[in-house]
């Protein structure tokens, strides 16, 4: 290029693609893309022209430069206008965006609750706590000895048969009663021994109000003097804070190997209140759970002294007084955990 006028053409040219290209574009990336087509140093329109800086003749060369530079420096600032305002754009439309609005209701969440077992689980623990019971609890794999022969369940008992039991080999076996615990505790504690012993049992039986697995808390007192009668004033406290002040509890006899006698507990209806309905099928009493004075042959295989010390036992289903608690007619919800089910009941 050796024409001043043709330089002064060229310039007028990109000063007016500049402003004509700057009006278009919308954002502050367009703006740096843009200008690296002018600006940039070997692609660029301004740029090329200061790389033929070379090919002009000397006493022009003052001219040009000054012409290239003027419009360099007019484009750069020009540029930096336009960034600077679409970013102030960019900027305000990003904030009115992430606008909260106040006035607005705020969103809704649902409280969590905890599972039925766990509720009654720890309903449990309180009152039994409240009475002095400690808590123990011990291993859901058991060998024969601790969860049948030390409870005194004879070899043909058929609670050893493999329809009830689920066996893991000749020796061990899943805990099919929490009662494994009480040995333990009484082998290795001497008396007074006060403990409840909650956890995961596990039979071969499945219907509406069983499952293969399923929640028990086995309850151990033994002490001089117990009777059956402390039993019974242990389980009024109990059922009382369990399902209301007005119920009455009812023990009928029963067989149980590891106890002597044996009993049967059953509540008065806290539904009806023992006038008769559906939930108490019309007796007025609902059973809730197996207990009675620990036999002597169980104290003495654990080497207390059956003529010195008595005990007694029960032990609750904990998802049985769930489903009675709760009016669940069906173990199964309890393992579903359907929020449908599960979110009506919170304690």
């Amino acid at each position: 290029m050796t024409d001043l006028n043709e330089l002064s053409q060229k310039l007028a040219s990109i000063r007016q693609d500049i402003e004509t290209e700057l009006k278009e574009i919308a954002d502050s990336k367009g703006i740096y893309e843009y200008r690296k087509t002018i600006m940039d140093g070997k692609a660029g329109k301004i740029g090329s022209l200061m790389r033929e800086m070379g090919k002009i003749p000397k006493d022009l060369k003052a001219e040009y430069g000054k012409r290239v530079n003027e419009i360099k420096n007019w484009a750069q600032d020009v540029f930096d206008r336009a960034d600077e305002k679409l970013k102030e754009q960019e900027m305000e439309r990003r904030y009115a965006s992430e606008k909260i609005d106040i006035t607005l209701p705020a969103k809704k969440f649902k409280k969590g609750n905890l599972h039925p077992n766990t509720q009654v689980r720890m309903q449990l623990a309180d009152i039994f706590g409240s009475m002095g019971f400690q808590i123990y609890e011990g291993t859901e794999i058991e060998t024969d000895y601790y969860n049948f022969t030390a409870l005194n369940t004879p070899q043909d008992h058929p609670a050893r048969d493999m329809q009830d039991t689920f066996y893991l080999g000749p020796e061990f076996l899943l805990r099919t009663q929490t009662s494994a615990g009480q040995v333990h505790v009484m082998e290795n504690q001497k008396p007074p021994i006060k403990i409840i012993s909650p956890g995961k049992v596990f039979r071969s039986d499945d219907d509406a109000t069983h499952s293969p697995m399923f929640s028990q808390m086995e309850g151990l007192v033994v002490d001089k003097g117990i009777t059956l009668c402390d039993l019974k004033g242990m389980l009024d406290v109990f059922v009382k804070k369990i399902f209301g002040e007005d119920t009455k509890t009812r023990l009928r006899p029963s067989y149980f190997p590891f106890t002597e006698p044996s009993v049967e507990v059953d509540v008065s209806c806290f539904q009806c209140h023992g006038k008769g309905c559906r939930l108490c099928k019309g007796t007025g009493w609902i059973e809730v759970l197996g207990a009675g004075v620990v036999n002597k042959k169980v104290l003495e295989g654990c080497g207390i002294d059956s003529d010195i010390y008595s005990g007694i036992a029960f032990g609750i289903g904990i998802e049985r007084i769930a489903m009675l608690k709760y009016g669940i007619n069906n173990i199964k919800l309890l393992f579903e955990s359907d929020l449908r089910v599960l979110s009506q009941i919170d304690d």
